[in-house]
């Protein structure tokens, strides 16, 4: 597939549209440019571990690792992020949560999330399995909603870890703004799921602790508006008169 010379500057989705994964492998590579070779090393050992433990799985129309591409890309480009254990992490964010025994392999000993998360330590550093382990979420209670426990899991989590806010953040954006790209019933689901969540996170953003330059934070609370327009077009319409 020949790409156009013009990819870095294409949003995220159009990219995905028009080129798919091959086009935001592609954007991720430019964007990695900005580091040196030990980082870019990192950061592609932690897409292909992603790749690799996502292969089989899909998000809406397209592969599951176009999602984790534009979280790490986002970091990158949007939100300015120079930190290569933030940018791992972001592209590991679901690796625990969706294939902790995948992860784990012979390392498995007891609990399959704990386990999952040392065979990430070794590999890629203590602070890179506390972030993804801040975003990861807890069994769920069957005795309760489970979009409340959600957004509990998220303030209480992100509460104590500045920097997986962001990369919650970068995932929440893909998930709320991208709502428009999914098809079929979910899309109600996930854009109720999601609505409640847009004040948390604008809480989360605008603390004196959460390490975004001013622009980048007005970048995404401008986002954050529009998300909450898309949720409210999907969930807000009017009763059609008979």
């Amino acid at each position: 597939m020949e790409l156009p010379p013009y990819l870095a500057t294409m949003p995220m989705h159009a990219i995905t549209e028009m080129h798919g994964e091959a086009g935001l492998r592609e954007r991720f590579r430019l964007e990695g440019e900005a580091f040196d070779a030990d980082a870019r090393r990192r950061l592609d050992e932690a897409l292909e571990l992603a790749a690799r433990l996502h292969r089989d799985d899909r998000r809406s129309r397209e592969p599951y690792v176009n999602h984790l591409l534009r979280v790490a890309i986002r970091l990158m480009h949007h939100y300015q992020v120079r930190d290569v254990d933030v940018i791992v992490a972001g592209l590991l964010h679901d690796a625990v949560e969706d294939h902790p025994a995948e992860l784990a392999g012979e390392a498995y000993s007891g609990d399959l999330t704990t386990a999952a998360l040392a065979v990430l330590a070794d590999r890629f550093g203590t602070r890179v399995a506390r972030l993804v382990a801040a975003v990861t979420n807890p069994p769920w209670d069957p005795r309760r909603d489970r979009n409340e426990q959600y957004r509990e899991h998220i303030v209480a989590s992100l509460d104590r870890e500045p920097w997986a806010r962001v990369i919650k953040v970068s995932d929440f954006t893909d998930n709320g703004v991208g709502v428009i790209h999914s098809v079929g019933p979910k899309v109600e689901a996930l854009a109720r799921k999601y609505r409640p969540l847009v004040p948390v996170f604008r809480d989360l953003v605008t603390r004196a602790d959460t390490p975004l330059s001013a622009p980048v934070r007005q970048h995404i609370l401008d986002q954050l508006d529009l998300a909450e327009e898309r949720f409210s077009a999907i969930l807000d319409q009017p009763a059609q008169r008979a």
